[in-house]
């Protein structure tokens, strides 16, 4: 009983606790603008739901003065009207950095919507959120012991008061009760006890739906099963499983939607060295599986992780192993890409300059890492020099699916799997719904000055220099991918990092 009681204050006392889509990475980043203001957003995501989330917004001019943040749904008439937003304070000792606190009250593809005004004007821009809780914290003993004392003194008081109320009501002053007084209070004391042993298992018996429906809740938005298989040599075949049987009914392998081009990105760790990377995107086949002819690959074990997003703009990452046997397959083209080298070790961290990176051209990518030791739960900027084989800046970059590069973030033990680009964490194709929605608001707004976020268009030859948002979740040690693509061929670099 106590345990459930522990639950509701939980829910309405619960601090902001790191939490997100990607595998292990739990807060949100993300870098775009909002009218003629440049924003870096984090959201820190609560360990539960309903729950508090801080926001943090950094302003790259001081040109903003206010800004106001409401959460809401991504889509579907939740994301039509937003209730009243909060105001970010803004920081005394940096006036271009604002925080706020916002109740994520439920589950699923949520945004954050920032209304930005300054000497500019107004703007508006939204970040799609992923909610879900991770879940449910332990009661500790003493809080334990002390409600279970307070029930029962509580129990005890409302026998005990309504006994005395049979036995002595009706006495005249100074009178003392008979024995037909004490009798019938005996039996009405019985009665309420037993009426609030009922009321006592009633309650826990409804706290036990409740917490069974919250826990399946919690399952419903674990991380799904990618189920692998190898069929007919090279033909691999992905298939989902939720860890809640509702899962498979909810979310529809048949209606996820594209994002950067492709319906799923599916990326192969070579385990548990993390020495090999291949980037792929299977096509969809019927029943809502997906397939990839495989190029050729040495035999290992291979961590899975298959990142899609549903119709409702909620990204799903799949998570599987497989063991392969010496793959001999068909050239990687398009968007596929590979990288292979040496194993990610402590001893090989401690001693390899993670600075820079060979790329296969003769070329090298150089990590301009800050000065400060790296930090877990803090957001920084990760920039890339990409120089040609002269150690010239590189003049051939191109996007790569729309974007200036793509980088995995991977944990030594893959416990941490993160897929950021440079407009951060987010999934393009969520951002394309909160974008959509926002221009619907807009166009209905009364104030016509309020003009919404408008994601830049990279051009055909981008610049050496490449920059992403992101923070270590969790302290340990890390394998940085960075694809970019150049003169039409997709190449990776690999950068270890050691995070405190």
């Amino acid at each position: 009983m106590c345990d459930r009681l522990h639950l509701i204050v939980l829910v309405l006392l619960v601090v902001a606790f790191p939490l997100s889509a990607h595998v292990g990475s739990p807060d949100v980043f993300y870098e775009g603008t909002a009218g003629p203001y440049h924003l870096f957003v984090t959201v820190r995501m609560p360990q539960v739901i309903p729950g508090i989330a801080e926001i943090e917004i950094r302003s790259e001019s001081p040109d903003v003065k206010t800004i106001r943040v409401v959460p809401l749904r991504l889509t579907g008439q939740g994301s039509k009207f937003p209730p009243t937003p909060d105001l970010a304070q803004p920081s005394k000792e940096d006036p271009q950095f604002f925080v706020a606190s916002l109740w994520l009250m439920e589950f699923g593809a949520l945004q954050v919507r920032i209304l930005a005004d300054g000497a500019k004007g107004q703007a508006e821009l939204s970040v799609p959120v992923p909610s879900f809780a991770q879940r449910s914290l332990p009661m500790q003993k003493p809080l334990r012991w002390l409600l279970l004392m307070l029930t029962a003194l509580l129990a005890i008081s409302i026998v005990s008061i309504v006994g005395a109320s049979v036995r002595e009501g009706g006495l005249e002053w100074g009178a003392s009760p008979g024995p037909s007084n004490a009798r019938r209070a005996r039996i009405v004391m019985a009665i309420t006890a037993v009426v609030v042993l009922a009321i006592l298992y009633l309650g826990k018996s409804w706290w036990d739906v409740e917490a069974s429906d919250y826990q399946r809740s919690i399952n419903f938005f674990k991380p799904p099963a990618a189920k692998v298989t190898l069929e007919d040599g090279n033909r691999l075949v992905i298939r989902a499983n939720g860890q809640d049987p509702e899962w498979s009914r909810n979310v529809k392998m048949e209606d996820v939607i594209p994002d950067h081009g492709h319906l799923m990105h599916l990326f192969l760790i070579h385990a548990p060295q993390l020495d090999g990377l291949w980037h792929l995107h299977p096509e969809r086949i019927s029943g809502g599986a997906f397939s990839e002819d495989l190029p050729t690959m040495p035999a290992g074990r291979y961590e899975v992780f298959a990142d899609i997003v549903s119709k409702t703009g909620y990204p799903w990452t799949l998570v599987g192993t497989v063991d392969l046997p010496q793959i001999i397959g068909e050239a990687l083209a398009g968007d596929d890409s590979t990288w292979s080298g040496s194993p990610l070790t402590s001893a090989a961290l401690a001693t390899a300059d993670s600075r820079i990176s060979p790329l296969p051209d003769g070329g090298r990518m150089i990590w301009q890492l800050p000065d400060s030791p790296l930090k877990a739960n803090v957001a920084l900027y990760f920039k890339f020099l990409v120089e040609d084989k002269d150690g010239k800046p590189a003049k051939d970059l191109q996007p790569y699916m729309g974007m200036a590069c793509h980088a995995e973030f991977v944990r030594s033990d893959l416990t941490v799997f993160a897929h950021v680009h440079p407009a951060g964490s987010v999934s393009m194709a969520a951002l394309e719904l909160a974008e959509s929605g926002l221009a619907q608001a807009t166009a209905q707004s009364t104030q016509q000055n309020a003009s919404p976020m408008v994601m830049p268009m990279p051009s055909t030859t981008l610049p050496p220099e490449i920059s992403l948002p992101y923070g270590f979740p969790q302290p340990g040690n890390y394998r940085i991918f960075v694809q970019i693509k150049r003169s039409g061929r997709v190449e990776t670099a690999a950068f270890d990092a050691r995070v405190r």
